[in-house]
C-alpha cells in the first residue's frame, strides 16, 4: 500500500474544494455553512462525524483495520475581515471577508485526505480524528474548547499543517521546539483631563503621556529581556481626541506581547506595569491595563517532528524537506500539542510567476493550489507509517 500515490487522481476535486471555500468565506465563530460543508462531505464518505464540537468544531472517525495508536491531523477553516482583491474567478463572494490565511487549503487538503484513508481503512494501522476545526483567528480560539468537549479523547498523536507563501511551492518546513510564540493582546487605557490647547497647564494630557508611554515600552525587549530570548511589544493602535486644539480626556491603545517562555510573559508584564505607574506619577493621570493571554506557544515535539520531516524528504513532489525557523507568529494549535505529542509543519505554496507570494492577511494573499498535494501526501504517509511511533 503507499497512499501517496492516490493523490494525483484527486487533484481536480481539491483544487475545487479549495476554490469553494475560498468563494464562501465565513468569520471566526460564524462559520455555520462551512461547518454543514465539512460535515455533508464526510457522511458522504461513511465517515463518523461528531458535530458541534465546542461550538462550530467537528470530529471525523476513521476506524483501522489493524491495530496501532489513534492519530488527530488538524485543520481550521474560519476565514478573515479583508475584502479580498485579487482578480481570479474564485474570488471571495462576501464583501469583507476573505480566507486571507490559507485556512480553505487546510480544510480541502484534510478532506481528500479522509477520502483516500476511508477508502484504505482495512489496511490503516490504528484509528485517524479528523479535527475540523472552528475559530482560530479569534481570541479565545476554537481549540480549547474543542479539547475541553473530547477532541483529543483517546489520541496518542497529532499533526496538523499551514500554508506558508514565503516559502516556494514543493518545499515543507520543519521546527522542533517551538515554532510560534504565545501571542497576548492588550488594552491601555489613560484618564488625563482635557482642556483648550492653547492652555495646557490647565490640563493633563494623556497623548503626551501615552506617547512616553509607547517610546519607553520600546526598552522592554532591548534592556529587560534577555538577548538569547525572543519577545515583542507591539503598539497596534492609538486612539483618543476629537479636535486640533482640544487636549483630549482619554485615550486608549491597544497591542500585542509575544514571547515563547512564561517566565519572559512575566517579566514583560511586570515592566509594563512599573511603567503604567511612571507614567501616572509623572503626568499626573490614570491609567488601566487589560491584559488578555492569548494562545500558547505552539511547541513541537522533537521525536515526530524528524520522523515526519524523513517521511516529507521521501515524497517525490516535495523537492525540499528542511529545518524552518521559528515565528513570532501565534497559533491555537499549540492547545493541542501541550495535550499530546506531535508536529506543525509548513507546506510552501509561494509561486511568483502565480502571483501567491503575498504575505499571509494580505487582500491579495493566493496559492499555488499545486503544491496542497503535498499537505495530504504528508498527511498520509503519517498514517500509513503510523506503526513506527510506536517503536
Amino acid at each position: 500500500m503507499t497512499l501517496t500515490h492516490e493523490v494525483e487522481k484527486h487533484m481536480d476535486e481539491l483544487i475545487e474544494i479549495r476554490r469553494h471555500l475560498h468563494q464562501h468565506p465565513e468569520l471566526s465563530f460564524q462559520e455555520e455553512n462551512t461547518k454543514k460543508y465539512i460535515a455533508d462531505y464526510l457522511e458522504n464518505l461513511g465517515i463518523e462525524v461528531k458535530k458541534d464540537v465546542g461550538g462550530n468544531g467537528l470530529l471525523g472517525y476513521i476506524k483501522g483495520g489493524k491495530e496501532g495508536p489513534t492519530i488527530a491531523l488538524r485543520a481550521d477553516f474560519d476565514a478573515l475581515p479583508i475584502n479580498d482583491e485579487k482578480e481570479v474567478p474564485y474570488k471571495s463572494t462576501v464583501e469583507g471577508v476573505m480566507h486571507a490565511c490559507g485556512h480553505d487549503a487546510h480544510t480541502a487538503s484534510l478532506l481528500i485526505t479522509a477520502k483516500i484513508l476511508k477508502k484504505h481503512s482495512d489496511a490503516i494501522h490504528g484509528n485517524v480524528v479528523l479535527i475540523h476545526q472552528h475559530a482560530e483567528e479569534v481570541l479565545p480560539g476554537g481549540a480549547r474548547a474543542m479539547i475541553e468537549a473530547g477532541a483529543l479523547d483517546g489520541v496518542d498523536y497529532v499533526f496538523g499543517t499551514h500554508t506558508a507563501s514565503h516559502i516556494d511551492a514543493n518545499k515543507v518546513g520543519f521546527c522542533a521546539g517551538p515554532a510560534y510564540a504565545a501571542a497576548d493582546s492588550f488594552e491601555i487605557e489613560i484618564q488625563g483631563l482635557g482642556g483648550h490647547g492653547a492652555m495646557p497647564q490647565f490640563a493633563k494630557d494623556p497623548i503626551v503621556a501615552a506617547s512616553s508611554l509607547i517610546v519607553q515600552a520600546q526598552s522592554i525587549v532591548s534592556r529587560t529581556i534577555d538577548p538569547l530570548e525572543s519577545a515583542v511589544v507591539t503598539f497596534g493602535t492609538f486612539k483618543g481626541g476629537n479636535a486640533f486644539n482640544v487636549i483630549a480626556d482619554k485615550v486608549k491603545l491597544t497591542g500585542t506581547i509575544r514571547s515563547y517562555l512564561p517566565s519572559v510573559k512575566e517579566q514583560i508584564k511586570d515592566r509594563l506595569n512599573g511603567i503604567l505607574n511612571g507614567i501616572e506619577s509623572s503626568y499626573g493621570v490614570k491609567c488601566h491595563l487589560d491584559y488578555t493571554d492569548g494562545y500558547p506557544p505552539v511547541v513541537n515535539h522533537e521525536k515526530e517532528t524528524k520522523w515526519a520531516k524523513n517521511l516529507a524528504s521521501n515524497i517525490d513532489t516535495i523537492e525540499e524537506a528542511f529545518d524552518f525557523p521559528p515565528s513570532l507568529g501565534g497559533e491555537d494549535v499549540g492547545y493541542f500539542l501541550q495535550h499530546v505529542p506531535g508536529t506543525y509543519f509548513f507546506t510552501g505554496v509561494g509561486n511568483e510567476a502565480l502571483k501567491a507570494t503575498y504575505p499571509h492577511h494580505h487582500p491579495k494573499f493566493d496559492l499555488d493550489e499545486q503544491s496542497l498535494q503535498n499537505s495530504v501526501k504528508l498527511f498520509l504517509s503519517i498514517i500509513e507509517h503510523s506503526e513506527e511511533l510506536e517503536k
